[in-house]
This record gives C-alpha cells, structure tokens and sequence, in this order.
C-alpha cells in the first residue's frame, strides 16, 4: 500500500467524551481494575509469541505503516499482549480485540514524522493535535485495508471506534476498548518497551520504568493487564539493573 502525503497537525485540544457510552461501561464493569473471567498468563510475553496467523493479510496490507515510530516493534509485542488479554475475558469479541490492536497505530505513518517526536511525546502529549491525527489517519487506513479482505461495515466502524480515541480519550467505551487499551500500554513495560520509548521520552531506563509504575500502570483497566504489566516491570528492572543504575 502505497502512504499519503503526511498530514499536518492540528492545535491541542481535549478529546471529546460521549458520555452515555462511557457511563454505560462504567456500570456494566463497575469495579477496577476490571476481573479477569479467564486464564491470566503473566510469564514473559516473548516466551509464547503468537502463533495464530488468521490475521496475516491485514500485516501484509499494513507493511509500510509498520515502518513509522518502531511499529513493527510495537504492534506484534501489542498483539500478543491482546491476545493474551482475551484469554483472560473470554467473553470479549476476540478478532476485534486483535484487528484493532493490529491497527490502532497504523496512522503514525501518515502524519509529518518530524513532529511525532516533539509534539506526540511532550509534557502534554495526550492532548497534542498529532495524537489527534494518527487516530484519525489510522481509521483510514482500517477502512483501505479491511473492505478487500471481507470485513463487513460494522466490524469495520467497530475497529474505527477504538482506534478513534485510544490514545487521546480518558476513558473507554466497552470490554474491547478496554482490553486494546491496556494491550497498547503492556509493551512498555516489557524490556524491549522500555529501551524503544525510554528513548522517546528522553528518559534513562530507570527513570521510564519509574515513570511507568508512577503513571501507567494506573491507566491499566483490566485486572489481568495489571498483573501483567507488573510482572513485566519487575523483570525488565532486574534485566536492566536500574536499582545500580541510576
């Protein structure tokens, strides 16, 4: 697939929130972090990487937008993370879970790359208009890619409704928004997240893992994803000997 010409960001601004949807999920999953119903596998994510290969086509559409801001770093460790996240609520629609969070980044490769950086990692980076652009440019790309692999219309919005948002809404609509959340989150905590994003941030490693205990493991929603995530922190602590290196 052939990009688009990279778009310009628009101004910060807060995200807006459909207020039923969330209050509707808020009651439907009135505790937090969010029960598991399922299995919780909280070893090393790359100990059993995903071996399901029913989503194949949509990696091969999307090759060239795994190729913006370590996506094809990103993207599968995400996936695996879904997957497992899935395990443990079995209840939840699993190849939404899993196309949306094959896709929810997609759209970095559509916006200036110049101004991921400095504008998509800053102070306020939740709130900055290239955080509201790759949301929108990755629903694009869902709607190019989906159509000539069979999926219908309403699995298609389904997908574009969490991709719209993830990163910039608060709070979440639904179980599967919810799970793509913390999917999305869960890879920096594992050693390689820490070393790519530590990075981004202009961080050491130290400081990143402090940052994520500090402010990300509370975003998680899902029982299992906190369980996950601390696991993965811990190890990826005791790997990097951030309590020498300081």
């Amino acid at each position: 697939m052939s990009n688009s010409t990279p778009t310009t960001a628009t101004t910060a601004r807060d995200a807006p929130v459909d207020t039923e949807l969330a209050a509707a999920f808020a009651q439907a999953y009135p505790m937090r972090p969010i029960p598991s119903t399922g299995v919780v596998d909280a070893s090393p994510i790359s100990s059993a990487p995903s071996r399901e290969t029913d989503l194949d086509e949509i990696w091969r559409a999307v090759e060239p937008e795994t190729r913006a801001r370590r996506n094809d770093i990103h993207l599968p460790i995400s996936l695996t993370f879904a997957e497992r996240l899935c395990d443990a609520h079995p209840e939840t629609d699993r190849l939404l879970v899993r196309v949306a969070t094959l896709l929810h980044d997609t759209g970095w490769a559509r916006v200036d790359e110049s101004r991921i950086i400095p504008e998509g990692f800053g102070p306020d980076w939740r709130r900055s208009g290239i955080r509201f652009e790759h949301e929108r440019q990755g629903c694009i790309v869902a709607r190019e890619v989906l159509p000539p692999l069979g999926y219908d219309r309403d699995f298609i919005d389904a997908v574009c409704a969490i991709i719209e948002g993830h990163d910039t809404r608060m709070v979440a609509y639904g179980l599967e928004d919810a799970l793509v959340r913390d999917a999305d989150r869960l890879w920096r905590f594992t050693h390689t997240g820490v070393a790519v994003s530590s990075t981004w941030f202009s961080m050491t490693p130290a400081q990143y893992t402090d940052r994520l205990e500090a402010e990300v493991l509370p975003e998680l929603l899902t029982d299992a994803g906190v369980r996950m995530a601390r696991a993965e922190l811990e190890r990826s602590r005791v790997l990097l000997k951030t309590a020498v290196l300081r």
